[in-house]
């Protein structure tokens, strides 16, 4: 069975197209838990009136993407849990392709999905990363010609639209929570690639995404929690040989992006999401004993990067 966990946050006016389209879906061994974090919009009584089928989490608060995730995994039952957004559309395949790529082989933890904008663009083909900490997904903005139309492995998935083994999280962990959203994906892959499982991405589950309906797209809420997580995942997460020759890189983008935030009027929050970032330094250095590592640095470096793809940031471009 697939779990498909859905995040809302005031965000009712999605919820029709997102849950219709799952109905619709040719793989029928799945549930849809939708969590919602305390919205104020009517959310909750909709869901009960219209959608009485999805299993409802009300959480107290606004627990973020990852604090919703992780309540929403709680209480399901599939061996495959499925992250959606909830201003997405899914193709009727979406469930079958990914399940599809993620039984081919069992080392397969993460399964990344095509994820287009509406108007055909591409969101994401799978998370591309860089010795700076720079995450960006890869493809974003481009046109969608075919060029990543091949079944192919990625560092990691799109949690917008992505499938988890179940297996690989209770190894690996779940969400980390002090993200509360942006960068969560990527930190979680990273854990997961440090424990050898692998990413694939498949062209035939597509999905389409509105793009920052929830938070907003270069929103200083998306300002703030990229760029203070953009600093904590690779303190947490790379390898400590990766990490301190990287380090050149890593300082140099974290202060080169704060002019480059203050030109567009974002100074507030880009001072407040560094000044932040600095003061979880000594968290999330302690956090590297909880994070293991059974491959090689030589793995995760063919992943990396050394430049990244200039203007195409996740904390610029978001992940929900």
């Amino acid at each position: 069975m697939i779990s498909v966990i859905i995040v809302n946050f005031n965000g009712r006016e999605y919820l029709e197209q997102c849950l219709s389209s799952l109905a619709l879906q040719t793989f029928c061994d799945y549930e849809v838990i939708v969590v919602d974090n305390a919205s104020s919009d009517g959310s909750v009584g909709y869901l009960e009136a219209h959608f009485p089928d999805v299993i409802l989490v009300r959480a107290g608060e606004n627990l973020g993407f990852a604090g919703g995730v992780n309540a929403g995994i709680q209480v399901a039952s599939g061996e495959y849990i499925m992250t959606l957004n909830n201003d997405t559309r899914v193709d009727p395949d979406c469930l079958f392709h990914l399940l599809e790529v993620m039984d081919q082989d069992d080392g397969v933890g993460m399964a990344a999905a095509k994820i287009l904008f509406f108007d055909h663009r591409i969101n994401s083909t799978g998370i591309c990363i860089s010795r700076s900490g720079a995450a960006w997904d890869r493809g974003i903005y481009e046109e969608d010609t075919g060029q990543y139309d091949s079944i192919e492995e990625v560092f990691g998935p799109c949690a917008g639209a992505a499938l988890y083994r179940r297996l690989m999280l209770e190894e690996v962990g779940l969400f980390d929570e002090d993200f509360f959203l942006y960068m969560e994906d990527v930190d979680l892959a990273f854990r997961a690639r440090l424990l050898g499982w692998k990413c694939v991405y498949t062209p035939r589950a597509q999905v389409y995404h509105i793009h920052g309906g929830t938070a907003g797209v270069g929103s200083d809420l998306a300002v703030y929690y990229g760029n203070r997580n953009i600093l904590w995942y690779v303190l947490k997460d790379f390898p400590a040989c990766i990490l301190i020759t990287s380090l050149p890189w890593i300082i140099g983008r974290n202060l080169a992006v704060i002019p480059h935030y203050m030109m567009k009027g974002r100074g507030r929050a880009i001072l407040k999401a560094k000044s932040h970032a600095l003061m979880g330094v000594p968290a999330m250095i302690g956090r590297r004993k909880m994070v293991r590592q059974t491959v090689p640095d030589s793995e995760i470096m063919r992943f990396i990067s050394t430049w990244s793809s200039v203007g195409r940031y996740r904390d610029v471009a978001g992940t929900v």
